[in-house]
């Protein structure tokens, strides 16, 4: 009897909170505020569920809650595109005070970009980490943490307070390192991680440093207390060091360094969404800031427009030399996060000058390469990762001839390196021909100082092009034409269907964007529009007439590409009604001892380059030099590799001065237990002393 009432007033405790406090709390809420709890919850109980479903459903589950999340988000995000941002106050107790969630239209564009990425990602990874099946307990937190990065990432784009943003900025950073780790039983991998974890902690001093700083000034955590610091004090310290802080995620130089060494070393899905949106979230943190602004615009969208041709020259140079290819798309994220700091700063500069035209060319551009590098970028990761899944190498100078095993991948491949070269009829040419664009119009200057800066850097951004299309030459020849340079046991085969899902998923939304650029570029202008309209309200005066001008000619390429297309199908017609017979190619006389290492190699694109730029491509080479006595040489082993010149000469050179003076220091812990209790008693001593002087009360 008792246990009957006591259910009886559990029951009805439930119902009194529900048609009180619980109900009328929903009532108040907004539909879009309520569809974000939905989206937190059923992240955090899928994140439990995961620990406990079967084997074979954590990746099902993982999946369905990533695309449940991508949908509930972007339906929140998609009407905050044309203007109808959402805002509500949460409060999270008397230290934090209120913290306010605001999805504007820039927050909305890159929550758009998360999921769709997030979305391939998982997808990719399910078919990616079949192999690992034996272990459930990593599978386990790897899915969890995947949730968390995807929440963590959406988290960063709608939160608009200073502490708030710090919280979800490091849980964001700590699952993306964990997710790196995945192969932690390796030695290299642990140490990438680890040094992901401490240049984002370095971000993160930076960050609070500059949210710090804004407090004392305003007593407020609040990101709309920038409009009152930068309204009454200089612009340039607390832009530079948010730029600084956001450069590290980045990936601007010389903050640039974790990136070689964190893609090669995570799972390939993850590679891809790294290198597709979190570099990405520091590109919104600095347009971010930049809304705020209310002085310096010229000056220092100077500087960022400096910083990121720099940056899109050095990292396009080095992947043109490195023979991991992983290494190489990481060090192509740093050439194009260059490419999008140029539209930043050419658009900082058209509000410096009061150009409506410049301005829309700047960060148009630059949001729309934010969107096209996300796409194509993943696309290649992921056709990277296929071809290490069947080759287990990462070292393209052992590969060779895999377009005949995986001829889906190489296709895939090939579309992924003409995008990202910037030529039609794919997406990457629509948004660097906005920027070029840019670069143009602000020629127009009468200004001799900032018409030059824009000359040099309209040249360099020419040979980043150049360049990108010689390293992704050398990448398609040497992994997919030729001939296999060394057998590959098993032979290599094209990857399971799950795994080219998501990538021709991704080409879809590639060719989307080139042949209808008039949707995209409508959006970034309602995006543009938006982040100036508290200071001059700039109109996209002829911004709209470049949609049509691409559309023309990704159509023309397009037309050209089936031309050719059409005389390749019936040249084969004809071809395969005649008797065919295939001769090995003449091999300079040495037909008889050809092998296939004798093929043109990965290094011998790149080796002149290197050799022109040997100052600043630092080639490490190991091999035992030939007397001049010795007439019959013996066998040599020769092999080298190329370091990074803000990595050898810099952060190398710090690190090793910090190992030096904490040496010092070893002999604290010595793993004696007397020196230990000695310690206390010295601890307890000074405590007492102090306390008697009145030092410590």
């Amino acid at each position: 009897m008792n246990e009957e009432i006591t259910v009886f007033s559990n029951v009805k405790i439930i119902d009194i909170l529900y048609n009180t406090t619980l109900f009328e709390f929903i009532k108040t809420m907004h539909e879009s505020e309520l569809l974000m709890y939905l989206s937190f919850g059923i992240t955090l109980l899928a994140m439990i569920a995961i620990a406990y479903v079967p084997m074979k459903m954590k990746a099902k589950l993982a999946t369905f809650i990533v695309i449940a999340n991508a949908m509930i988000t972007s339906w929140i995000a998609i009407p905050a595109l044309f203007g109808d941002a959402l805002e509500y106050v949460m409060y999270a107790g008397a230290f934090m005070g209120n913290i306010t969630i605001r999805i504007d239209a820039l927050a909305a564009w890159f929550m758009v970009i998360i999921n769709f990425t997030a979305v391939t990602g998982v997808m990719y990874g399910d078919g990616y980490l079949k192999g690992h099946q034996s272990k459930p307990a990593k599978l386990s937190l790897h899915w969890i943490l995947f949730l968390l990065f995807q929440l963590s990432m959406l988290g960063v784009c709608v939160v608009q307070h200073g502490l708030a943003f710090l919280i979800v900025w490091e849980i964001m950073s700590l699952s993306s390192m964990l997710l790196v780790i995945f192969d932690h039983h390796k030695p290299n991998t642990i140490k990438a991680g680890l040094n992901y974890f401490v240049q984002m902690h370095i971000s993160v001093l930076l960050l609070t440093v500059g949210f710090i700083w804004v407090y004392f000034q305003t007593g407020s955590f609040s990101f709309e207390a920038f409009h009152t610091f930068f309204g009454t004090n200089s612009n340039i310290w607390l832009f530079l060091i948010f730029f600084v802080g956001f450069g590290f995620k980045a990936g601007f130089i010389p903050f640039h360094t974790w990136l070689p060494h964190a893609h090669p070393a995570a799972p390939s899905h993850i590679s891809g969404v790294m290198s597709g949106v979190i570099v990405k979230l520091g590109i919104y943190g600095i347009i971010r800031i930049i809304t705020f602004l209310s002085s310096d615009l010229l000056l220092l969208g100077e500087i960022v427009v400096s910083v990121s041709v720099l940056t899109g020259l050095y990292g396009i140079l080095n992947a043109a030399i490195h023979h991991d290819f992983k290494k190489m798309l990481a060090y192509c994220t740093i050439e194009n996060i260059g490419i999008i700091g140029i539209g930043i700063g050419v658009g900082m500069m058209g509000l410096g000058n009061g150009s409506p035209l410049l301005y829309y060319l700047g960060f148009g551009g630059a949001l729309l390469h934010v969107l096209n590098h996300s796409l194509f970028k993943s696309l290649l990761f992921y056709a990277a990762g296929s071809v290490y899944k069947q080759t287990h190498t990462r070292n393209m100078e052992k590969l060779g001839g895999l377009i005949k095993q995986m001829p889906k991948t190489a296709l895939i491949f090939l579309i992924g390196a003409i995008a990202i070269g910037g030529i039609p009829p794919f997406n990457g040419f629509v948004s660097e021909f906005i920027i070029y664009s840019g670069l143009l119009e602000g020629m127009k200057s009468s200004n001799l100082s900032q018409t030059s800066l824009l000359i040099l850097t309209f040249a360099g951004l020419s040979i980043i092009g150049g360049i990108s299309i010689l390293t992704f030459t050398k990448a398609f020849g040497t992994i997919f034409l030729g001939n296999p340079r060394e057998k590959m046991d098993p032979t290599p085969q094209e990857v399971s269907r799950l795994m080219l899902i998501p990538q021709y998923i991704i080409i879809a939304a590639m060719l989307s964007v080139a042949f209808f650029p008039q949707i995209y570029l409508t959006i970034i202008s309602h995006i543009v529009q938006g982040l100036s309209v508290s200071r001059l309200g700039f109109e996209p005066v002829g911004f709209d007439s470049f949609a049509t001008m691409i559309s023309n000619i990704s159509i023309y390429s397009a037309i050209f590409i089936g031309l050719i297309g059409l005389f390749w199908g019936v040249r084969a017609v004809i071809v395969k009604r005649r008797t065919q017979s295939s001769q090995p190619t003449w091999n300079c006389g040495y037909e008889g001892i050809a092998t296939p290492k004798m093929q043109y190699t990965g290094k011998s694109f790149s080796k002149p380059l290197s050799k022109i730029l040997n100052f600043l491509l630092i080639e490490k080479k190991q091999f035992t030099q030939m007397k001049p006595s010795e007439l019959f040489p013996s066998k040599r082993n020769y092999s080298s590799s190329y370091l990074d010149f803000f990595e050898h000469f810099f952060i190398r050179k710090i690190t090793r001065r910090l190992l030096y003076a904490t040496n010092y220091f070893k002999f604290i812990q010595n793993g004696r237990i007397q020196s230990y209790v000695i310690y206390g008693i010295v601890f307890i001593i000074a405590i007492f002393v102090l306390t008697a002087l009145n030092i410590l009360q």
